[in-house]
Parts: C-alpha cells; sequence; structure tokens
C-alpha cells in the first residue's frame, strides 16, 4: 500500500498543473448545470449518471486521470457480486489505458471502521481493528485471484481520522454542519437548498427517525457519531467518537485529487444515498459548483430467477474463494465482459458455460492458427489479404464499440466474428500433420458434450409448479434421459475423462434463517486425461 506521504506527492502533481476553468454545457433536469469539464478528449463517450446521457470523457491529463472507486467494507468475505463490479471496472480502467492511451491514478479507500466490523467483531471475540485487517487482506487476495489491478493507493478510514476531523470542521465553519449537545456532527441538508439531488433528483423522505434522535431535520446525516460503550473512538472538538460513513470517500478523495474529481465509481446501489452525500460534502467544503465530473455505476449480480441482486443480507451469495475453487478468472471475466457494465446480469451456469465456450473457441483457433503458421496443418493456404482486411475491419470494429461508453458487448462478438471467419479459412487445412493435434480444440469439444450433457440433466431433473402426483410422474417420464446422461458419464469414464458433479446451495432471497430454502445449482467438473481441472457452473 502506498503511504500518505507518496499518495499527497501525487495529489500535488495532478493539482499543479494549470488549466481553464470548464465550460458549462447543456443538460437535463436531473444533471441541471453540469459542467463540461476541459483538459484532454480521451476519445470515450461515457454514461454520466450525472446527466443520464453519454458525456465526452475529459479528463484533467493524459497522463494522469484521477479515479476515486468506493472499496469494501471488510467484515466478511466477498462474494461475486462485488467480483462483478470490481472486474467491470477494472476492464474499464485497462480499456482506457491500454486502448485509449490515458493514464489513471485510482484510489481506493477502505472502510476499517463501521457498524458491521465492530459487531462482527464482537461476535468473533476479536478487535475490530484485527477484524478488518484479516478480511482487508483477504479481500485484497480475492483481487489478485480475478486479475483485477491494485488501485494506485488503498488508503484506510483509520489512517485519516486527523483529516476527517478537519473536514468536518470546514463544513461547520461554511454553516453546512452543525454540532449536537449529544456529542454528535450532522450535515444540515436544508442548507444545499436546491442544489441537493444531482443523482437522484428529488431525495427520498426519510422512513422514520429514533425518538431519541437529535438532528435538526430527519434527512440530514451523520458526520461524526458521538462514541458508545465497548465501541473503538477518536479524539475530536466534539468529544470522542468516529467518522459517518460517507464523510470518509469524501475527505480521502478530496486529500488527493482536490476540488476536482475526474470519474467515481461503485455499485448502482451507492448513488443513493452514498454518492450524493459525497457531492454535497465536498461542493460544500470546496465551495465549488462541480466537484466530481462523471459518476459511474455498475449493475448488480442477480441470482438468476430471483431478480434479486447477490448479497450478504439477502444470503444468495458465493464467495469470490469458493467460487474459484472451480472456475477460472479468465472465465469470469469473460462472463462480465458480455454484458454491458452498466446492466444488471444473471449468474447462471449457462452463463458461464457460454463465457468458457468462447474462451475454449478462441484459444482453440489460436492454437489452430499457430500450427498453420508452422506448416503442421496440411492443405491448401488461406486467402491472406482476406484475412488482413478482416483484421483491420475488427479492429476499427473494437475501437468504436469501446468508445461508445466501453461497450465490451459489441467488442467481444466482433473479435468471435473474426474467430469464426478465421476458422472457415482454416477449414480447409484441418487435417493435421501427425503429432500435431491441438488440446484446446479437444477441450472444445469435450466441454460441449458435457454441456448438452449438463442441459439435458437439468431437463430431466425440472419439475416446474407441478403438483405432487404430477411431478413424479414427469420425472418417471423423463428418467430415461437420465440414465442416458449416467451412461455418458461411464463412457467418458473409460476414456480417462472423469465427471464430478455438486451442488451450490443459494438460500432464498429475504429469508431470515441461514438456509430456510434453497435453490440447486448443479455443476460439472471435468478431470481429463491432459491433467486439466475443469468446472461447469
Amino acid at each position: 500500500m502506498l503511504g500518505t506521504r507518496r499518495v499527497c506527492a501525487a495529489a500535488w502533481l495532478l493539482r499543479a498543473a494549470p488549466g481553464p476553468e470548464p465550460g458549462r454545457s447543456a443538460s437535463g433536469a436531473r444533471g441541471q448545470g453540469w459542467l463540461q469539464p476541459a483538459g484532454y478528449d480521451t476519445g470515450v463517450k461515457v454514461y454520466n449518471s450525472l446527466t443520464r446521457r453519454k458525456d465526452p470523457l475529459i479528463v484533467s491529463r493524459a497522463d494522469a486521470a484521477s479515479w476515486y472507486s468506493c472499496g469494501p467494507t471488510v467484515y466478511d468475505h466477498a462474494h461475486l457480486g462485488h467480483a462483478c463490479s470490481y472486474v467491470r471496472f477494472d476492464i474499464i480502467r485497462r480499456i482506457l489505458t491500454r486502448v485509449f492511451g490515458c493514464g489513471v491514478v485510482m484510489v481506493m479507500g477502505i472502510t476499517d471502521v463501521d457498524d458491521k466490523i465492530i459487531r462482527r467483531a464482537n461476535e468473533m471475540s476479536v478487535s475490530p481493528a484485527s477484524l478488518a485487517r484479516l478480511y482487508e487482506e483477504d479481500f485484497k487476495q480475492d483481487m489478485a485471484a480475478l486479475k483485477v489491478l491494485p488501485p494506485t493507493a488503498y488508503l484506510r478510514v483509520t489512517e485519516h481520522v486527523p483529516q476527517i476531523v478537519a473536514f468536518i470542521e470546514r463544513l461547520i465553519a461554511n454553516g453546512h454542519a452543525y454540532c449536537t449537545a449529544k456529542g454528535n456532527v450532522y450535515f444540515d441538508l436544508q442548507s444545499r437548498g436546491d442544489r441537493y439531488g444531482k443523482l437522484v433528483g428529488v431525495a427520498p423522505v426519510p422512513a422514520g427517525e429514533p425518538v431519541d434522535s437529535d438532528k435538526r431535520h430527519a434527512s440530514d446525516f451523520a458526520l461524526w457519531k458521538a462514541a458508545k460503550p465497548q465501541e473503538p473512538f477518536w479524539g475530536s472538538p466534539w468529544g470522542n467518537g468516529r467518522p459517518g460513513w460517507h464523510i470518509e470517500c469524501s475527505t480521502i478523495a478530496s486529500l488527493v485529487f482536490g476540488s476536482r474529481l475526474d470519474i467515481h465509481s461503485g455499485g448502482v446501489d451507492l448513488a443513493f444515498p452514498h454518492h450524493e452525500n459525497e457531492i454535497a460534502q465536498c461542493e460544500a467544503f470546496h465551495q465549488c459548483p462541480q466537484w466530481g465530473n462523471y459518476f459511474l455505476h455498475s449493475g448488480h449480480l442477480h441470482v438468476k430467477g430471483g431478480g434479486e441482486k447477490m448479497s450478504k443480507s439477502l444470503k444468495n451469495y458465493i464467495t469470490i474463494k469458493d467460487f474459484l475453487r472451480s472456475t477460472s478468472p479468465d472465465v469470469f471475466r469473460l462472463f462480465c465482459l458480455r454484458s454491458s457494465y452498466r446492466s444488471a446480469v444473471d449468474y447462471s451456469e449457462g452463463a458461464l458455460l457460454e463465457a468458457r465456450r468462447l474462451l475454449r473457441a478462441t484459444a482453440a483457433f489460436v492454437e489452430d492458427a499457430r500450427a498453420y503458421v508452422r506448416g503442421q496443418l496440411a492443405g491448401g493456404p488461406v486467402q491472406e489479404d482476406v484475412l488482413w482486411e478482416r483484421l483491420g475491419r475488427t479492429k476499427a470494429a473494437v475501437q468504436a464499440a469501446l468508445a461508445d461508453d466501453f461497450d465490451t458487448v459489441r467488442a467481444v462478438d466482433a473479435v468471435m466474428d473474426l474467430v469464426h471467419h478465421g476458422n472457415r479459412q482454416l477449414k480447409a487445412a484441418a487435417e493435421c500433420v501427425p503429432g500435431a493435434g491441438s488440446p484446446a480444440a479437444l477441450h472444445s469439444l469435450v466441454e460441449e458434450l458435457v454441456r448438452f450433457r449438463l442441459k439435458v440433466r437439468q431437463f430431466a431433473l425440472a419439475s416446474g409448479e407441478a403438483p405432487g402426483e404430477a411431478r413424479q410422474q414427469r420425472l418417471l417420464e423423463r428418467q430415461p434421459l437420465l440414465e442416458a446422461c449416467d451412461t455418458l458419464r461411464r463412457d467418458l469414464a473409460v476414456h480417462g475423462i472423469s465427471i464430478k458433479e455438486r451442488l451450490v446451495h443459494v438460500g432464498a432471497a429475504g429469508s431470515e434463517d441461514r438456509r430456510p430454502q434453497t435453490q440447486e445449482l448443479r455443476t460439472a467438473t471435468i478431470l481429463c486425461p491432459l491433467n486439466h481441472s475443469k468446472a461447469f457452473m
């Protein structure tokens, strides 16, 4: 982790570069008054949650675009819902850097003091600090396993409490916050007038406040929480306590990037109230009309069929570690590439199987193409001029797709079209020279067979909404299909290909018990003679 001194040096470099003031552009009611920034035009049009439209992505500097990412609250293992968001933004970061030549300075805040952390630490009879360190390292290991690039710097909340206190003091001095007799400090939302609601429009009215609340207004939110017994605390002008949630990110982002932030990212569930409150705090602190220029929000990962996001509170999640025991990170990354980063996406075995199939098909094509170049494929020559022309068109199509709000779906489709065209060219040279077989092609064939078997088995076991007797009759009629699946499994075992099946239990969304109900996601793992272990979800 980079230290604060080094981060502040990077911040000074970012803020030292002079530039013209941003100019005003037209915008809709929700993004009314949005100022189009001046600086380096990346060539990308990005969907901006502030305006609800695609805007030209213009950053402060070509070599150092400022990007703040909301990090985890470290009280438990991260799950695939978290993975989906972080992988999607990692892909965008790589696209900006590698395709559009834009350097990125990314800072991620780590929430290492929070109600959930304190509660979990008490349950485990450990200190909140030790629990937070444990799961912070766990999170970093998960991100590395998913091939997510680390940010330029991780900054912990607990290491920046003095800066948070100073931030709150200025908000009070500017007339945007107040301290209560109990030692709490709140942001005065009415002080913002009609400037609040840049992301969500009209702010939702709070459902209700505790009878002992010491807020002036129900919609005000906590900047500093007075200390409670058996909780960690820090000293402040208002008494012992700890920071509120929203003030953490505002302080850390401002510490590094100052009064102008190019990109702010997070899950769509953070838009309100978290990001909305960050905007209010930072613009009140810096006394500026616009702090963050572009807000990017990723869609949820849903459990297929339920329409509910994968989350710990709904107890319907799969941890990243459990998932990666049977599926490669490349498969998951391609799964993420095959949907818009802004859209919700269903987690299903079918979608992962398709991602794996495409990955294998691409690998097989690359191996066959290399074999052709090495003269290991017998047959006529390919039409190289046609392939070069097709390659040029594909590169242009990929560039255009990625420039359109990072449209990875179109980009992947363009690449797969090129693979399909290349395979047709190589078809005439498909007869292999002895000793030059393609392991990737063999894997693809086996995977297609196992994929088909899995679909047949799922169909045979599906009973829908049929009542008891009808359900039993339907299963009886489909018994021959199950027997055929078992026969195929035994036949493959003779050839050294073992299919091992397991069940992943997904809890019913919204249930209070740990596992009152479960839906079963059947997975098959191939153990093949080439000593590769691959899983299908």
